[in-house]
């Protein structure tokens, strides 16, 4: 097992520096540069220093070497545009707002999902069954920022707040006022998933017949689904759960622009529009160290749940 993960890490550090590498290059040769992403005119002297200062006047192969010498340091770079602060301090700050905001919605919409996908396929055909259906057309239709703009336009007001984000200090209640709508708007999309699947998972599992003896012995609903139906019907949700961590937690940057959360996803793209390469380059490798490690961690949960996955590890097969 321990071959096994060293192994998926050797992986994981090839994939980073493989999407290190293509983003460095692809930023290098995108039209315009940082200092003409603002609408002020600078002197042509400014511009010049500017480029010595942030090393853009060396040759690109010259300055990915640099780059990669720095990395290994664990220096991500200096925003271009907030001189003083290093990209690392500001995905410090940042990152608190995303993962925040990605958690919770990961587990409201993880919980409210197999609670709803387990429901609906013991009361299959009824209206138990017809609602999550329909919740899962919904969610899966309809993009989370329009159900973060009915959240502010219906449930906005004096006491969720249709903007901002919790501070240091705030009491529970004071957090839960600013953090409810936001966390719905993202979880949504996760609650129609995982309820759609875990009802086709759950279905499949009572078909067994193992399930069939268990209640020919007068097993109670509650015992089947403890002791049978989880642990056999939630190992196909593990491989989507893994993949959506990554992305909500990373960062929702439309749900954290709609609700004004000072998160890094916001940031991501703030960078892109302002040709702030460091910050650019800095959160693609944290994003994607985020997304792969989630890969790794499914794998290995895989392995956890799942008998005939562990031991085909084990075998080295």
């Amino acid at each position: 097992m321990v071959k096994y993960i060293l192994k998926k890490i050797g992986y994981m550090i090839v994939t980073l520096w493989v999407i290190l590498t293509i983003t460095f290059f692809l930023v290098s040769v995108i039209p315009g540069d940082p200092m003409q992403a603002d609408t002020k005119v600078l002197p042509e002297a400014v511009v010049e220093n500017l480029k010595a200062r942030w090393g853009l006047d060396k040759p690109m192969g010259e300055r990915y070497v640099i780059y990669l010498k720095n990395l290994l340091h664990g220096e991500l770079g200096e925003s271009y545009k907030t001189p003083g602060l290093t990209a690392n301090q500001i995905i410090k700050d940042r990152f608190p707002a995303s993962a925040r905001l990605g958690i919770q919605a990961v587990v409201l919409g993880l919980v409210l999902g197999l609670l709803l996908g387990i429901l609906a396929a013991f009361h299959r055909g009824t209206w138990i069954d017809f609602i999550t259906i329909f919740i899962a057309i919904v969610g899966v239709s309809i993009p989370s920022f329009v159900f973060a703009a009915l959240l502010q336009k219906y449930g906005g007001g004096d006491y969720f707040p249709i903007v901002g984000w919790v501070s240091p200090g705030m009491k529970i209640p004071e957090i839960f006022r600013y953090t409810a709508l936001p966390t719905l708007a993202a979880s949504i999309g996760g609650l129609a998933t995982y309820s759609r699947f875990m009802r086709s998972s759950v279905l499949d599992v009572l078909s067994s017949d193992y399930i069939l003896l268990a209640k020919a012995k007068g097993l109670s609903n509650w015992k089947i689904i403890t002791r049978h139906v989880l642990r056999n019907s939630i190992t196909p949700i593990i491989s989507i759960v893994a993949p959506q961590v990554a992305g909500i937690v990373t960062g929702s940057f439309v749900i954290e622009r709609i609700f004004s959360i000072p998160g890094l996803g916001r940031y991501y793209v703030d960078s892109v529009n302002g040709r702030d390469y460091p910050m650019v380059l800095a959160t693609t490798i944290f994003f994607s160290f985020i997304f792969i490690l989630s890969i790794v961690v499914m794998d290995i949960l895989y392995a956890i749940v799942d008998p005939r996955v562990r031991k085909g590890i084990i075998e080295g097969k």
